[in-house]
C-alpha cells in the first residue's frame, strides 16, 4: 500500500498544491503519468480542475489524465500508473466514484501497491467511510462506504479554532459527537499544511503541525511528525 494523504490543496497566501509538490514528487518517483479523479468539483468544470492539477504536475514531469475522458472510468483505473483524487464536495465526488465502479477499482489497485494520492476530499475516501468530512451533503450517495484504503478516519483542514460570537459546535465537538456513536474507530484531526504517508504498514505524519487524535473513552491527544502511529494501523 502507497498512498499520500493531503489535507488541503492550498495554505493561505500560496498556490494550488505548492506546499506539498516536493512531497508529490518524491512520493510518484519514476511515475510520468497519473490519472486523476476530478468529480469533487462542483462550481468549475472538471476540463478545468484537470488543467489546475496539470499545470502544477508539469513541473514533475508528469502528465495528468483525467477519468471524465475515459470511455470506461474503472478500466482506466485498472490500467493507470497512479491515481489522484482532488478536493472538492466529498458527497458529489463518492456519488460519482460509486456511479462509476471507481471505489473497488482504485481500492484493488491500491492494495497491489498502485500509488494514491488525494487531498481533502481526496482524502476523505481513502478512509473506511466518508462520515468525518466537514463537507455539505448537496447530494445522496448510494451510502457513505469508502474505499477503506486505511482504518481510520481523517478530518482534513482540522482547526481548534472557535471563532469570537460563534455560538456553534467547534471542529472537535464534533468529532466528539463521531466517535460517541463509533466508538470502535480512530479519527484523525489533519491539520492543514500537513499530509499522511503509508508505505506498506508504516504510517508517518508530515509537516509542522501535530494531528489531533480522537478515540472514544480517551482524552483527545496530538502526535507529532517523529512519533509512532502504528496505533492506527
Amino acid at each position: 500500500m502507497r498512498l499520500l494523504l493531503i489535507s488541503n490543496s492550498t495554505n493561505a497566501g500560496e498556490g494550488f498544491l505548492e506546499y506539498p509538490v516536493g512531497q508529490i514528487r518524491e512520493f510518484l518517483g519514476p511515475v510520468r503519468e497519473v490519472l486523476f479523479i476530478p468529480y469533487a468539483a462542483v462550481t468549475f468544470s472538471y476540463d478545468d480542475y484537470q488543467s489546475k492539477v496539470q499545470a502544477r504536475f508539469s513541473e514533475l514531469g508528469v502528465e495528468v489524465r483525467s477519468v471524465h475522458r475515459e470511455s470506461n472510468p474503472a478500466r482506466a483505473v485498472r490500467a493507470a500508473e497512479a491515481v489522484v483524487v482532488g478536493g472538492g464536495n466529498t458527497f458529489v465526488l463518492i456519488r460519482a466514484m460509486q456511479q462509476q465502479g471507481l471505489v473497488q477499482a482504485i481500492r484493488e489497485r491500491a492494495f497491489d501497491g498502485m500509488p494514491y494520492i488525494g487531498w481533502s476530499a481526496g482524502s476523505n475516501v481513502a478512509c473506511p467511510t466518508i462520515c468525518t468530512t466537514n463537507d455539505m451533503p448537496i447530494v445522496e450517495p448510494a451510502s457513505f462506504i469508502a474505499a477503506g484504503l486505511v482504518k481510520f478516519q481523517i478530518n482534513p483542514h482540522y482547526t481548534d479554532a472557535h471563532p469570537d460570537g460563534h455560538a456553534g459546535e467547534t471542529r472537535e465537538q464534533r468529532i466528539l459527537e463521531y466517535i460517541a456513536a463509533n466508538p470502535e474507530t480512530y479519527v484523525a484531526g489533519l491539520r492543514e499544511g500537513c499530509m499522511l504517508r503509508v508505505e506498506g504498514d508504516r504510517l508517518s505524519l508530515i509537516g509542522n503541525r501535530p494531528m489531533r487524535i480522537f478515540r472514544c473513552g480517551t482524552q483527545p491527544f496530538d502526535v507529532h511528525p517523529d512519533e509512532d502511529l502504528s496505533f492506527l494501523m
